[in-house]
């Protein structure tokens, strides 16, 4: 057996948000050992370079200083040694997100990727990785979870850990201190969940809705390739988040998602909270075992590029809601309207019109994930139309085939022919398993819905599912749209054309959308308002005051840009159709086609 690389994790200062790591490496290149810190981390499209939070590093060899050379921005050189090499270095954590390191008197969670120093060379050798508690009587409640396997541990989860190899050491996330938590089984599998924080929630309501909805996503694929799995939850005042492992995934919520004892109905927090844990739980198939041909040796120093993350996340998106409606956790008028909020934020933005999803998948590493105040004019999001395509993508094969195939088989498909054999799937895969499995060409869909950027023929799609489906002007800018009644109508009204926010005595533009009142007027983002003709505006009395006017009028807006106070003559512009209403059509309105699709579909038999 190779000598294993054996790291030392400590939180040597809680309250400086310090974690110490000891590297040992027994077999060093002879040339020197290079070492470095992934830029990004899987499942997460973005440079994040980690290594900058490394804030002290030295090498030594039997007790003597070794010399370190820092070669790039997170690539360091060890000069040559005849011996074992060992390093130490500090890392800075306070990032409380899923994707980096948080440590304070309260909790510790950390991503291999934010922590362990990659071997260069090495990267396929075992590791051994001991993870220690903080010192002090403070800490001594303090557990311990992980999904690494344990070799020696104490009965409250610290102690020595093992890993395959690099990649296997950096999918598996720790949170440590004095959580919460609960369990349940699944096809016999253990299934955990740790939750870290102040709260007070349902467990077994929370036990009992995951193991349907887990349950669920694993008849759909056929199987669990997993002996247990793990939810790391951290609960805030204020945050959302999620990050896929390959045996467990990071969540972070809200306090108030967490379902109460008594609780009767889902809130639409706990909603949120459901279909986070399932889009999660989905990814252990989908992106973690079923995944692009670039990610399965991918370099974590640079951006990998794929046109794929439309299906990767729009598939897995579309999934998350739909298992709670189908395991009788939500009823269908809560999912529809979660599916009409879906089409509201893609009709919402113009970006479609000129960015693909395929588009939006290639360049999420310097758009989606680094919007700025345009991002709505100019890019589409991936998650939410690929949602929507693979909606249309469903609908398809079920139309192709006489309701014989659906995307539930095109997905037991993909699992078998490149998940469970671990076998990429390249940018041509989806299309051509697709057409296969219909026995037609069906080139036109994809090039339609994932490389172009017309609309997509959702009324077809929904009246398919004997589905009603409108778009309305919305009523505020809170407004989603959501489930109504075929007789419910909105009347237009005037709209300022941009989001926006009150700050202070101003209101403040954080968004100006194409072709609304406020772009044709000149203003933009960040712009402050005072004034709309003459009266002081705010962001609860802007769509009054703006309702006053009749369209094609013209209304004087005093604005602050930057500390210079401009004038505008604003249009008055009719909010645009963009809010969409979906209501499930009266039996007697519908086929016995579209019933029997319907049922099937909802898992309502």
């Amino acid at each position: 057996m190779q000598n294993p690389v054996i790291y030392t994790l400590r939180p040597v200062s809680p309250k400086a948000h310090i974690f110490r790591v000891r590297l040992v490496i027994r077999e060093p290149d002879e040339k020197g050992q290079r070492l470095s810190l992934p830029a990004w981390i899987p499942g997460s499209y973005m440079i994040r370079d980690f290594a900058r939070n490394i804030v002290s590093i030295r090498a030594s060899c039997e007790g003597e200083p070794v010399r370190l050379s820092k070669i790039d921005k997170q690539t360091w050189q060890a000069a040559p040694i005849s011996g074992e090499l060992a390093v130490e270095y500090d890392v800075y954590a306070w990032d409380l997100s899923v994707r980096g390191a948080h440590l304070d008197q309260l909790h510790g969670f950390f991503n291999g990727t934010s922590v362990f120093l990659k071997v260069l060379g090495q990267e396929n050798r075992p590791v051994l990785v001991r993870l220690e508690r903080p010192e002090g009587d403070a800490f001594a409640s303090w557990k311990l979870a992980t999904s690494l396997p344990a070799e020696s541990v104490d009965p409250q989860g610290f102690g020595s850990y093992t890993a395959d190899s690099y990649a296997h050491l950096i999918d598996c996330p720790v949170e440590m201190g004095d959580f919460q938590e609960l369990d349940f089984e699944v096809e016999g599998k253990r299934h955990r969940m740790v939750i870290s924080g102040r709260c007070r929630f349902d467990a077994e309501r929370i036990a009992t809705d995951l193991q349907k909805i887990c349950s669920e996503h694993v008849d759909l694929f056929g199987e669990l390739p997993l002996d247990s799995y793990l939810f790391l939850t951290m609960v805030v005042g204020d945050g959302y988040g999620g990050l896929e492992h390959k045996d467990s995934t990071a969540l972070l919520c809200e306090r108030d998602d967490l379902p109460g004892k008594g609780m009767k109905q889902p809130t639409k927090g706990y909603i949120k909270f459901l279909g986070l844990c399932s889009h999660e739980y989905f990814h252990l198939w989908n992106v973690k075992r079923i995944r692009p041909q670039v990610f399965r040796e991918a370099d974590l120093s640079c951006e990998v590029h794929t046109e794929l993350l439309w299906a990767f996340e729009g598939i897995t998106s579309y999934y998350d809601d739909l298992a709670l409606v189908r395991t009788g956790s939500i009823q269908p008028d809560d999912y529809l309207g979660l599916v009409a909020q879906t089409v509201t934020r893609v009709m919402r933005s113009s970006g479609r019109f000129r960015q693909s999803v395929a588009e939006s998948s290639f360049d999420a590493w310097t758009k989606f994930y680094k919007q700025d105040e345009n991002a709505s004019n100019a890019i589409v999001s991936y998650y939410s139309k690929g949602a929507l395509v693979a909606f249309g993508l469903d609908i398809l094969l079920r139309e192709r085939t006489g309701d014989r195939l659906s995307l539930d088989d095109f997905m037991r498909r993909l699992w078998k022919e490149f998940g469970k054999p671990d076998r990429g799937v390249s940018e041509r895969d989806l299309e051509q398993l697709a057409s296969q499995m219909v026995g037609a060409d069906l080139s036109a869909f994809f090039e339609q819905t994932v490389q172009g950027t017309e609309e997509l023929p959702l009324e077809h799609w929904f009246t398919s599912l004997g589905i009603g489906y409108r778009l309305r002007a919305a009523r505020n800018q809170e407004d989603w749209g959501g489930v109504a009644a075929e007789t419910d109508q909105t009347e237009a009204r005037p709209a300022i054309g941009a989001r926006y926010a009150q700050k202070g005595d101003f209101v403040e533009l954080l968004q100006v959308f194409d072709d609304g009142a406020a772009q044709s007027a000149g203003l933009s983002a960040g712009d402050r308002l005072l004034a709309l003709d003459g009266l002081q505006v705010t962001a609860g009395n802007l769509d009054g005051l703006l309702g006053q006017f009749e369209t094609g009028t013209q209304v004087q807006v005093h604005a602050f840009r930057r500390d210079e106070l401009m004038v505008f003559s604003l249009p008055v512009k009719m909010a645009p159709r963009n809010t969409c209403e979906l209501w499930l059509l009266p039996e007697t309105e519908c086929t016995p086609a579209q019933l029997a699709r319907r049922r099937d579909w909802l898992n309502q038999q």
